[in-house]
């Protein structure tokens, strides 16, 4: 701003801050300090506790086996953290509110009956549906008699009977019905339950199995399900592609080789987009004849971490090799011997 002619500028003013602004200034600072070190705190704990939760240690062996049991007090812990965190500033998506429970459940409906002083003089009654709780019928044992009808026929001095058809059963004389085989084996494979569990459980229930019966039965259901998984394997084959990756683990009591040597777990995951599939393979070897094995007729993109035990399958076959962001350097150095490795 220019000043008139002959008039000299004022010098700018500064005001300086009282003592009680000061120390109010100063106060305010502080606040803030102690906020962002309790939020700090926080931030530690939670990640303690997720880490312990997802990294802690599983066997029973070991002292941290008592995190075992809290687990109900870790996941309240972790809940009550993230409601003391202040609110994010920047913008969100509105938490969606909770479903209601699928149609496809059965549905036990409770009357809520007024007695009849309640309702006496009243012009008309009407039900309103007030709430809703999920139930589970607990699990229980049962016996399935089958009694097959049979028809006699007098053909002159012979006799012939005629039975009702029996339906198949995939262990031929088998005492454990179908039900009860895909039970054993949800609870071994998708719920990590081990079969002297499953012993316990099912004593409980009123079924008096060993856990060596059970473990003759899931062996026998291997020859069953190979047929499903070869067609998995085809299934799976017909994507363009797939995730491959090998991770070792111990086997007791296995003929010719010490519980202490190394053996391996295959997985291999693709196949068409909308149809995934994941199979398992297990070998005690980890060469470079596995791959050729379980990816014979696979035609597209593989992803692999850097181990040179899938150059040879990459060579011989028609497949592009890839690799995730913490393989893909060791990818590029191993590129002189896998010609199909691409950046």
């Amino acid at each position: 701003m220019k000043t008139a002619p002959g008039r000299q500028q004022e010098p700018p003013v500064f005001v300086l801050p009282t003592v009680p602004e000061l120390l109010e200034a100063l106060e305010q600072k502080d606040h803030v300090i102690r906020e962002q070190q309790k939020l700090l705190k926080l931030l530690e704990e939670k990640l303690r506790l997720s880490r312990l939760q997802r990294f802690g240690a599983s066997s029973e062996k070991l002292s941290f086996q008592c995190d075992f049991f809290d687990e109900a007090e870790l996941e309240v812990a972790l809940s009550d953290l993230e409601a003391q965190l202040p609110e994010d500033p920047s913008p969100r998506k509105l938490r969606k509110q909770r479903k209601g429970f699928s149609d496809q459940l059965p549905r036990l409906r409770v009357d809520l009956i007024l007695t009849d002083e309640e309702k006496a003089g009243a012009d008309k009654t009407f039900f309103t549906k007030v709430k809703e709780e999920l139930d589970i019928v607990p699990a229980q044992a049962r016996v399935i008699e089958y009694w097959q009808e049979q028809a006699l026929f007098e053909q002159g001095d012979e006799q012939k009977i005629v039975a009702a058809h029996r339906p198949a059963h995939p262990l031929g004389k088998c005492i454990a019905s179908v039900q009860l085989l895909a039970y054993i084996l949800i609870s071994k494979y998708a719920d990590a339950l081990p079969l002297y569990r499953l012993e316990k459980i099912l004593q409980r229930y009123g079924g008096d199995i060993t856990r060596t019966t059970l473990a003759n039965w899931i062996i026998r259901l291997d020859d069953v399900f190979k047929p499903l998984i070869n067609l998995m394997r085809e299934h799976q084959l017909t994507g363009d592609y797939l995730q491959a990756d090998e991770t070792r683990l111990q086997v007791l009591k296995e003929d010719g080789r010490p519980a202490t040597s190394d053996k391996w777990m295959w997985l291999i995951r693709g196949g068409p987009p909308d149809q995934p599939a994941v199979l398992f393979e297990y070998d005690v070897s980890r060469s470079e004849e596995v791959p050729l094995r379980l990816l014979d007729g696979f035609e597209g993109v593989l992803q692999a971490d850097g181990y040179a035990g899938y150059n040879r399958v990459c060579r011989e076959n028609p497949i592009t090799r890839i690799g995730c962001w913490d393989h893909y350097p060791e990818l590029l150095i191993m590129s002189s011997n896998c010609v199909n490795v691409r950046q």
